[in-house]
């Protein structure tokens, strides 16, 4: 059993910065690639970002690509999403999921999944 849990979500201005955390534990959490995804009211689920098992790549979706960067921490069992020069658009719960094969910018690419966490950013 897997459980992910997304934290540090919340209210910022456009232009601000948020870091969001994801949690894991059971499945060796650290030899699993993982991903970060969002879901705005109305829309459907997109890609934000994946990072490797060991931290050594990491890819991201062209609408956060230089704004948002994913970091691990092993010693934590946690994955974390920092988010800088935010912008209205990026309103959306995110999510954290484990990776088990296939196209990483797809979510059936991923067999745990995180409750998710509310980012709001106000113009």
């Amino acid at each position: 059993q897997v459980l992910l849990v997304e934290s540090g979500g919340g209210l910022v201005q456009a232009g601000g910065s948020l870091r969001l955390s994801c949690a894991g534990s059971g499945r060796t959490f650290s030899g699993y690639d993982m991903g970060w995804f969002r879901q705005a009211p109305g829309k459907e689920r997109e890609f934000v970002g994946y990072i490797t098992w060991n931290g050594g790549n990491a890819y991201y979706a062209d609408s956060v690509k230089g704004r948002f960067t994913i970091s691990r921490d092993y010693a934590k069992n946690t994955m974390y999403l920092q988010m800088n020069s935010l912008k209205p658009e990026d309103t959306a719960v995110y999510y954290c999921a484990q990776y088990i094969g296939g196209s990483y910018s797809r979510g059936n690419a991923y067999d745990y999944w995180g409750q998710g966490t509310q980012v709001t950013v106000s113009s």
